[in-house]
């Protein structure tokens, strides 16, 4: 069972739109999570520190754990959802550059399309008595069959 996203995650928004968005509310600990815009999968959780908006990439694992990517000597934590990410990251001196105060909420509903499984190929209708008639005497074979997606 899938879990929802955060209302705090806008999706693919740009680096640019993010920095408005963070510069709006204008409040040290303002966060929101974005689409990377470099790394295919990855996400970013980008902070709001006087007037600078920090950004730590965020990868989820084959097992659909996240982690936030830390330098080398910082140990990884793995979170089971975004939410426990969030709630850790929210507690003072966790090695982000603020913690997490006041999230940026995307203000409209997103529409997520999960990838369809592929239809198995429906067989060509077999044509109809008289269609010959409305076709200028050509021979049916020149004719190609278009079927719906």
């Amino acid at each position: 069972m899938a879990t929802a996203l955060p209302v705090c995650y806008h999706g693919a928004i740009s680096m640019k739109q993010c920095e408005d968005l963070l510069g709006a509310k204008h409040k040290d600990g303002a966060y929101l999570i974005r689409d990377s815009e470099t790394i295919q999968g990855a996400m970013c959780l980008c902070v709001y520190k006087q007037r600078v908006v920090y950004t730590y990439r965020l990868m989820q694992t084959h097992t659909g754990h996240y982690m936030l990517m830390t330098a080398g000597h910082v140990k990884e934590t793995f979170f089971k959802t975004l939410d426990d990410l969030i709630r850790h990251f929210k507690k003072r001196n966790q090695g982000l550059a603020m913690h997490l105060r006041h999230s940026v909420k995307r203000k409209t509903a997103m529409l997520i399309t999960l990838p369809r499984a592929p239809q198995p190929p429906q067989p060509p209708a077999p044509p109809n008595e008289g269609d010959d008639d409305d076709y200028e005497n050509v021979p049916s074979s020149d004719y190609v069959e278009v079927l719906p997606p």
